[in-house]
């Protein structure tokens, strides 16, 4: 007999609607699969045999050919294993044929039976649900992320057994519960502890206003990396459909084991220098996500940006620009989004002591310049905010008031931020935030005054800014009118936003 049942193929972030064809037949024992299926897949034949015969159920006697189609599709992974053994238990007339219509079934078969937890679970269900599926069958090991997704009957299995008894209607699978649906966004590292660097706090909520790209400057202890660390804490709350895209990138990565709740906080990555560029971009021969599409709706922070391998900082410029990122294979082509606040940190010289004030830097104006151009000039480019963070005195510290705290902040950006979403919502723009503005909407919302557009025509003739650094400064001098709750971009924001672009360039001019 012929029976049929549902499963799915990960591209990237996309389930592929995959159909799993079992035919049976007496003849001499063969198990055969077709339908461009890799190691991974093919190799399910032997747990799916070993399972089945741990039910009584015997294929000895039988030819079974499994087609998975579409055919032209290349298949990977080990989810097809459920699916698989429902359709051979139908089509030996173990199981009714029936009950596995409109049924997804994904999940991994040990030898004995048992059902294993899968990677990207929670695109599975997401994509099932867009193609009208009415039910799921997922592994138990998956029900606290499948518990998020609403519009769709899921069930866990945690053996094969369990599965054909339910076919056969002799139990009701359970409903994935006690996962909460949001958790509460309390930040673990508050902003205001942090004292002095009022630069730096300024451009920290500036470039969390807009969702502006940051770089702070400095030597060792400064505050940079606390500052960095505090910015997910500035950001306002995931909205539901954010955390759900949020937290399926990190099912496909295989890093939500033990997620219990829909978290609205934003994600914070923080890979070591030494990453290679898949790692930071995603890659690999079945295409996984990297750190920039894990830190996709909160913040890549990039510590100590100059010892960065140059071709790993180089393949940031497409996800940058488009908030995603496209890895292509002979096979497929996966996209992973990738729209992430880029923090970025750096000394001002290889031994760090430049600009500190001890005097201990004695590395030369060429040697600093060398260490500069380690940062891709490009990149640089594509940074909105720099900073430079001037050295403390340890000793003032404990007479210095703790500043504002990331609530107080953390309102202001929020306010800022409807703003920006009360026009794109009017359709008088159509970016979400103001980082992401194209020339058109720059024109039409953040078209300086005339005296404004003096003092920018100015800063670009002196500063030789390039047409991506003039966008940026437009798009900064927005954010920092939104701040104040001005509709006109004036002189004052344009050149804070001008300050931003070179107190950069002092660093190598105060050691000349």
């Amino acid at each position: 007999m012929l029976a049929t049942a549902y499963s799915g193929t990960l591209v990237g972030l996309r389930a592929d609607p995959v159909r799993v064809e079992v035919l049976a037949t007496r003849g001499p024992p063969l198990f055969e699969m077709v339908g461009l299926a890799e190691a991974a897949v093919r190799e399910s034949r032997v747990r799916v045999k070993s399972a089945l015969a741990n039910l009584g159920v015997d294929l000895s006697e039988c030819r079974v050919v499994v087609n998975l189609a579409p055919a032209d599709v290349k298949k990977t992974g080990s989810g097809f294993d459920l699916a698989i053994a429902a359709a051979a238990l139908g089509a030996v007339g173990a199981a009714p044929r029936e009950a596995l219509r409109g049924v997804l079934l994904v999940g991994e078969l040990s030898l004995e039976g048992t059902v294993q937890p899968l990677r990207g679970v929670l695109a599975h269900l997401l994509g099932a649900r867009a193609r009208g599926l009415k039910r799921a069958i997922i592994p138990r090991a998956n029900a606290a992320e499948s518990a998020l997704v609403d519009g769709i009957d899921v069930r866990t299995v945690a053996s094969l057994r369990e599965l054909v008894d339910a076919l056969l209607g002799r139990r009701e699978l359970p409903i994935p519960r006690g996962a909460s649906r949001c958790d509460p966004h309390e930040p673990t590292c508050d902003l205001a502890d942090v004292r002095g660097q009022a630069a730096a706090r300024r451009a920290a909520e500036v470039a969390v206003a807009g969702d502006h790209n940051l770089l702070m400057i400095g030597p060792p202890g400064v505050g940079k990396t606390m500052i960095a660390r505090r910015l997910p804490g500035l950001l306002p709350p995931l909205s539901t459909d954010e955390a759900l895209e949020v937290m399926a990138v990190h099912s496909v990565a295989g890093l939500l084991a033990r997620a219990g709740s829909l978290s609205r906080a934003r994600p914070f990555r923080a890979p070591h220098h030494t990453v290679s560029g898949v790692g930071l971009v995603g890659g690999g021969s079945v295409p996984r996500p990297g750190e920039v599409s894990l830190a996709h709706r909160g913040v890549l922070f990039l510590d100590e940006l100059a010892e960065f391998r140059r071709s790993s900082l180089e393949a940031l410029r497409e996800p940058i620009e488009d908030g995603v990122v496209t890895i292509s294979r002979a096979s497929a082509t996966a996209t992973f989004p990738a729209r992430f606040l880029l923090v970025c940190a750096s000394n001002q010289c290889a031994c760090g002591f430049l600009g500190d004030g001890s005097g201990r830097c004695r590395c030369s104006v060429e040697a600093i310049r060398a260490y500069r151009a380690r940062m891709s000039g490009p990149i640089l480019d594509r940074i909105d905010l720099h900073v430079v963070l001037p050295p403390l005195d340890v000793a003032s510290l404990d007479g210095v008031a703790c500043g504002e705290s990331s609530a107080a902040v953390r309102a202001r950006v929020e306010r800022a931020r409807a703003l920006q979403r009360e026009r794109r919502d009017c359709g008088e723009v159509a970016a979400a935030t103001n980082a992401t503005l194209g020339p058109r909407d720059l024109e039409r919302v953040a078209k300086p005054c005339a005296a404004g557009l003096r003092v920018l025509s100015a800063a670009v003739q002196r500063l030789a800014l390039s047409a991506r650094a003039y966008g940026k400064v437009l798009r900064v001098a927005r954010t920092i009118a939104d701040l104040d709750g001005s509709s006109a971009v004036q002189v004052p924001h344009v050149a804070e936003a001008i300050a931003f672009r070179v107190l950069d360039r002092r660093v190598v001019a105060a050691a000349a």
